[in-house]
């Protein structure tokens, strides 16, 4: 078993989660402490500028390097938090890195983030660059969770599904005999979190203090849900903007501010419901921020028709599962086992991925 530390900052920009596991890739033989680092806001204000440059963006862009220096400082802080509470050196780090451009049709999918800084600040190897070897080959490079998904749901009643709601929504299908499929459902928080920016100043509709006010426009939400991707079977996966893009057309930027938020959580839930699997799961368990906001549960268990429950109703921490996978991941890096799948990805066969750079 190896001691590691996953880090994750996803695609709703709001920091970092590091947490602790122990794992040899296949079993979890013990989770321990998890910690959040919240980006600053000009910190994350540049992240989100990153999204719209990225499609342009050189390699040796200043604003790029400075951003990247910031955010692996953050990640530096919060695995040095995580290793003070466990009072325990790992063996491994498993850094995702911040998702700025994921096209996987052109082959190409793109984490920021300096692992070599990683590994030197820390004095312990990383595991990093685990998507890249899965696009080169056609696949979707995405979601990589899973293989973990299974590990931790290995005793629950099937089949089931678990939905991890952050920027981009993806759902986990894990039929009775244990197969995996896997997609990206839709927008998660990221639109609402947008808006939220765009019409506030606020981080995000916080408690869904936004979308509880309103009332949900069913015309938008029609215009919303005819985009083409709904349509597509999985594996599939989305870039974080890819939604934000297509706005225009639904006519949502003419709602008021409550409307506007009731009818994107309403999108984020609706497209979840939409999601073709192969069985009707006996529940759904709920991860990442999306579980936080009142609106968009209420709007998934009135969809779903099923049980929709979160992740602390099974003793997961819903906050770090992400940041767990990415420790477990590069526990599988370390051993050479496979990181993506047939029903996952799409990939012809299970596919090995990843790197590790020394400490130095």
């Amino acid at each position: 078993m190896l001691k590691t530390i996953g880090l994750m900052s996803g695609t709703s920009l709001d920091g970092v989660d590091a947490a602790w596991i122990e794992t040899d890739g296949t079993r979890i033989a013990a989770l321990g402490a998890a910690e959040t680092l919240e980006y600053g806001a000009d910190l994350r204000a540049d992240l989100r500028r990153l999204l719209d440059l990225a499609p342009t963006l050189a390699a040796d862009d200043p604003f790029l390097h400075s951003c990247v220096a910031r955010l692996t400082k953050v990640h530096v802080l919060a695995t040095k938090a995580v290793i003070a509470r466990m009072d325990d050196t790992p063996d491994l780090l498993g850094f995702h890195g911040q998702t700025i451009l994921h096209r996987p049709t052109e082959r190409r999918t793109w984490q920021v983030g300096d692992a070599a800084l990683l590994a030197q600040a820390t004095g312990v190897p990383v595991a990093h660059d685990f998507r890249s070897a899965d696009v080169a080959v056609g696949g979707q490079g995405a979601p990589l969770v899973p293989v973990f998904h299974a590990a931790l749901a290995a005793d629950l009643e099937k089949p089931l599904a678990v939905l991890n709601l952050g920027g981009v929504g993806n759902v986990t299908f894990i039929g009775a005999n244990g197969d995996l499929l896997a997609f990206d459902t839709g927008p998660g928080n990221g639109l609402l979190d947008d808006w939220a920016q765009r019409r506030m100043g606020m981080a995000c509709d916080r408690d869904g203090v936004l979308s509880r006010a309103g009332t949900v426009d069913y015309d938008v939400l029609t215009r919303l849900m005819a985009d083409p991707y709904f349509d597509k079977p999985g594996p599939k996966s989305l870039d974080r903007l890819d939604f934000s893009a297509r706005l225009a057309n639904s006519r949502v930027e003419a709602l008021s501010t409550a409307d506007g938020a009731a009818t994107l959580a309403a999108f984020t839930a609706k497209s979840v419901a939409a999601a073709c699997l192969p069985a009707r799961p006996r529940r759904w368990i709920v991860c990442g921020g999306g579980r936080l906001n009142p609106t968009i549960m209420a709007e998934l268990r009135l969809r779903l028709g099923v049980p929709v429950e979160v992740a602390e109703d099974y003793a997961w921490a819903g906050d770090a599962v992400e940041a767990q996978c990415f420790g477990f991941l590069a526990a599988r890096v370390h051993a050479g086992l496979p990181l993506s799948f047939p029903g996952t990805t799409g990939v012809a066969h299970p596919l090995t991925g990843g790197r590790i750079v020394a400490a130095r």
